[in-house]
Parts: structure tokens; C-alpha cells; sequence
């Protein structure tokens, strides 16, 4: 026997032996059913023979005038005659017979007890008595007035009872062979598809890939949702539940009972295909995969896996902004070298005045940025942004401007959220403004409107795409190409997440040159970004 057909053939045998019980158990209680119902139909044939006795004319009377002709006995044996009764006794009030298949025992008293059927109770049972045992009835014998003046005892042959049981043995064993037959074609029907179901794993191997399976998932630092055929949960591991704030254990739920509303459900539904997903969440950024699983050509659902990538992502983000800086650091690098060759070769030329006056310049020149910055922006964390990023968007050709409307005082406003959408919307800008086919230029501005902190960011690049205007915001969307590792389309996503945990709201216009508004409150309490 393989082994891929013990399980299948052990739980076979079990059928068939639990089958085989059952069968001969549903026998005995059928060949009891039908002992209890011959029983029960010979006894009220017995009474139905002892009341057309007691109706008989003349037989009440006889028993009174205490029968001087055998009328009774005559009555009573053409009775026993005609419906093959295995003895049909009369007696009177005191229990002497009148009447018996065997004359020499008229005149002495009943073998069984009279007593019910003279108080006036008609009584069946199954009694032996002198005849054997006998499936009888006995009645009163009243006479037209009503008084009970005797007794009327009918029985039939018990053998006859066996006799019919006999005769339903074949229809009984005939049912139950066929239930049996029906039964052993159920159960190997049924072994073959659990052996299907199974895949022809043992017992012993099916314990070892449960206990696998949860070492696996348990250990492993990755999310892992198992989703059925009907998008019901499998399966899910403590990774997933905590990465995507999932209450409960969720097995055996249908995913829109469990995730709220969002882009994690649309991507855990299908809704929303592609592999690596990015999904933003109030506290990970995360990576999502969607892949289908089928064994032997049967659908056995999706499984999902959840990366946490929020750590990766921050230093690739902080990487880019380091690689930038160093960039513009080494093209002022070369600028600085630049002067300082000029202005020694005045030196060397004797040029002292026209020296004087070129580093005067330059010394001016690299202070009025900032200065000018910090006239209209109070917050130092927001001008040293700008600086950083004007230094970067000059290296790439880029000017970046601060509109003369501009004008921020310090703490009106959540400083943390102010530079993560400040910062994701000047790097977008910049970006863009590069691609743009006239001068590349950024012009921010920072003000107080009413309520609101106003923060606008617009550039001179191609603009956003109309069927892309709905779509900018989503986790992981961009019209940029990815560079490497880096995953592009989470700069607005944060932003948009960011406003909206501050109770904001942010505009996009559609171009040419894209322009980005946010209205942040005044005063907003800080939020982690």
C-alpha cells in the first residue's frame, strides 16, 4: 500500500466498521420494532375476537342458568374454529370455565388471574398459561342489563408471532443490505476526497506542517495574512495583526469585517493589484504583496505579506537629502575655489582696493539669503530649511524664492508639521521644475490666513496630469519614475496624512506648473508625521 493511501484506507476501515455497527444495531432495533408490532397487532386481534364473544346471544345468559346444555362450549369452539384462536375460554364470576379447546378442563378454575376483567378493565398481554404461551385478551362478559356475570379469554399461538417475524426477515435484511451498499459507496467517495482534500499527507505529516506553519509564521518578523477562495481570513500572524492595528484573531471573518475602509482593504480585496505596494499608516510605512496560491491546479486563495519598512524609508529619505546637500556643498566647493583663485591673482597683481571690494561683495552676497529669510520667517527650523533647499535647488539650476507676502511668526503653528509638508512639497517642486521647458523656479509662501496657516509651493514644471489630479495624494502613487531602492509617491501621501491629522485641507492646481496650497490651523497640537 503507498503511503499517500494509508490515511484515506485508515479512515475507509473506520467508516465501514462504525457503518457495520450502526447497521446491525438499526437490524436488531428493526427486528425489535417489528416483534413489538406483530405483538401489539396479535394481542388487539385477540380482543377484537374476545368482544364479538361477549356479544354473542345466549352465551350470557348460558353462563347464568350455568349452562346446562354446553351451549358455551359449543359457541366458543365454533369461534376458536373459524378465526384459528389458539383457545377461546369463557368462565363465570368466580373464575370456572364454561368453555376450553380441551373438554376434560371445563368446570375447573383459570390457570391466570380474572380479577381485571371481572372488575370490568379489558386486559392484553402476552401470559402462558396451560396452552403455552399466548398473546390473549381478556374481557368482561356482561349480560343485557350490564352486570358482569363472567370473563371471555382469547389468546393466539406466540409461535405465530415468530412465524411472521420470520417472514419480514428478508424484507428487513433486503433495506438494511441496501442502506449498507449505499453507505460503503458514500464512504469511498468520501476517502477519495479527503484524500484529494489532503493532498495524501498522513496524519503524522499534516501534525508536523500545523506545527511548522505556526512556528513559521509566529517567528518570522514579517506580516502574513492567508485569505480563503472567498476572501475570508486563514490565517494571520501577530506581525500583521500589529502592523495593521487588527483587533482580535479575524479567522474565519471576511476582510471587510475586519479592516476598516481604506487602501490596506482594497489592496487585502484585490481591489487595487500590483506587487510592492507602499500603504501609509499613522505610525508605518508599509509594503504590501498580494500573491495567489494554487496546488495542483486548485484555487486555494491569496496569501498577503505585510513589510514594515518605516525605518528603510526614513534613511533612504534622509540619504537623498544628504546626497543633495553634499552635491550643492561640492559645487559651492568649487565656487569658493574659484574666488579665492581670483582673489589671490589681484593680490599677485597688487590690486588691494578692487580685493577689498570683491570679498565686501561676496560677504554680502552670502548673508542676504538667510537675513532676508529671517525678516519674514521667525521660525529658525523653517528658514534653515529653505536655505538648505535653496542651496540645492541652485545647484540644480533651480531658483527658489520666498514671495515678498510672506510672513510667519514663531509657534503659530505646529513647527514639526510645518517643515514635513513644507519640506515633500519644495522637494516635489524642485523636482518638477527641473523637467519644465522654461526656467526652472519655486516660489514659496508662508502666511497667516485668518485661522489657518497658509503654506503654498508652485513651480514652472509640466503641471499635474488631469486623470492623475485625484490620484496624487494615494500611498505609493507618482508620475515619477522609481530610482532603485528608493520608492517614489510617499511625499504627498505624507503630507496629505499629515493635514488631515491636523484637521486641514490641501488644494492642487493643475498647471502649467503644478501649485500646492495647504491650510494648516493655527496653533495645531503636534502630531507625529
Amino acid at each position: 500500500m503507498s503511503r499517500s493511501s494509508r490515511l484515506s484506507t485508515s479512515i475507509l476501515r473506520t467508516q465501514l466498521a462504525v457503518l457495520f455497527l450502526a447497521l446491525l444495531i438499526g437490524f436488531a432495533l428493526s427486528l425489535w420494532q417489528s416483534h413489538e408490532l406483530l405483538v401489539h397487532q396479535y394481542e388487539q386481534r385477540a380482543l377484537a375476537i374476545a368482544n364479538a364473544v361477549t356479544v354473542e346471544p345466549g352465551i350470557a345468559d348460558a353462563v347464568v342458568a350455568d349452562d346446562p346444555n354446553g351451549v358455551v362450549q359449543q359457541r366458543a369452539e365454533a369461534v376458536r374454529a373459524s378465526t384459528g384462536a389458539l383457545f377461546v375460554v369463557v368462565t363465570d364470576d368466580r373464575g370456572i370455565r364454561y368453555s376450553h379447546p380441551v373438554p376434560d378442563r371445563i368446570g375447573e378454575h383459570v390457570s391466570t388471574d380474572p380479577g381485571a376483567a371481572l372488575s370490568g378493565a379489558s386486559v392484553v398481554n402476552v401470559e402462558r398459561g396451560t396452552l403455552g404461551l399466548s398473546a390473549r385478551a381478556k374481557v368482561p362478559l356482561r349480560t343485557g342489563s350490564g352486570r358482569i356475570v363472567g370473563e371471555v379469554s382469547v389468546g393466539i399461538d406466540a409461535e405465530e408471532i415468530g412465524f411472521s417475524l420470520w417472514r419480514l426477515l428478508p424484507s428487513i435484511a433486503l433495506y438494511s443490505g441496501i442502506a449498507l451498499a449505499v453507505g460503503v459507496g458514500i464512504s469511498l467517495l468520501l476517502a477519495r476526497r479527503l484524500k484529494r482534500q489532503t493532498f495524501g499527507l498522513e496524519l503524522r505529516e499534516i501534525a508536523t506542517l500545523l506545527q511548522e506553519r505556526e512556528a513559521m509564521l509566529h517567528g518570522i518578523a514579517e506580516g502574513v495574512i492567508g485569505l480563503g477562495p472567498d476572501d475570508r481570513i486563514a490565517l494571520i500572524n501577530d506581525e500583521a495583526r500589529r502592523l495593521l492595528t487588527i483587533d482580535g484573531d479575524g479567522r474565519g471573518l471576511e476582510v471587510d469585517r475586519v479592516v476598516p475602509p481604506g487602501r490596506i482593504r482594497d489592496i487585502l480585496t484585490g481591489d487595487i493589484a500590483g506587487s510592492d505596494l507602499v500603504v501609509l499608516t499613522d505610525e508605518h510605512c508599509l509594503v504590501m504583496n498580494r500573491m495567489p496560491v494554487t496546488l495542483q491546479g486548485r484555487d486555494l486563495g491569496h496569501v498577503v505579506t505585510v513589510s514594515d519598512r518605516t525605518e528603510q524609508e526614513g534613511l533612504l529619505r534622509e540619504l537623498d537629502s544628504v546626497r543633495g546637500l553634499t552635491d550643492a556643498l561640492r559645487a559651492q566647493q568649487h565656487e569658493f575655489a574659484n574666488r579665492v583663485h581670483a582673489l589671490s591673482g589681484m593680490l599677485e597683481l597688487g590690486c588691494v582696493d578692487e580685493a577689498t571690494a570683491y570679498v565686501a561683495e561676496l560677504s554680502s552676497q552670502a548673508g542676504g539669503l538667510a537675513a532676508r529669510l529671517q525678516q519674514q520667517i521667525e521660525s529658525p527650523q523653517l528658514v534653515g530649511l529653505l536655505v538648505a533647499k535653496s542651496v540645492v535647488a541652485a545647484e540644480r539650476g533651480v531658483a527658489l524664492a520666498l514671495t515678498e507676502d510672506s510672513e510667519l511668526g514663531a509657534g503659530q503653528a505646529d513647527a514639526r508639521a510645518l517643515l514635513t509638508v513644507l519640506g515633500n512639497l519644495v522637494d516635489n517642486a524642485i523636482d518638477a521644475a527641473v523637467t519644465g521647458s522654461a526656467a526652472g523656479r519655486v516660489e514659496v509662501t508662508l502666511r497667516v490666513d485668518g485661522d489657518d496657516v497658509l503654506v503654498r509651493v508652485g513651480d514652472t514644471g509640466p503641471g499635474i496630469p488631469a486623470e492623475a489630479a485625484a490620484l496624487v495624494f494615494e500611498d505609493g502613487f507618482s508620475t515619477k519614475p522609481d530610482e532603485g531602492v528608493r520608492r517614489r509617491g510617499l511625499g504627498l501621501a505624507l503630507v496629505h496624512r499629515v493635514v488631515a491629522q491636523h484637521g486641514g485641507r490641501i488644494e492642487v492646481s493643475a498647471g502649467p506648473g503644478a501649485v500646492f496650497t495647504v491650510m494648516l490651523p493655527r496653533h495645531a497640537a503636534a502630531v507625529r508625521p
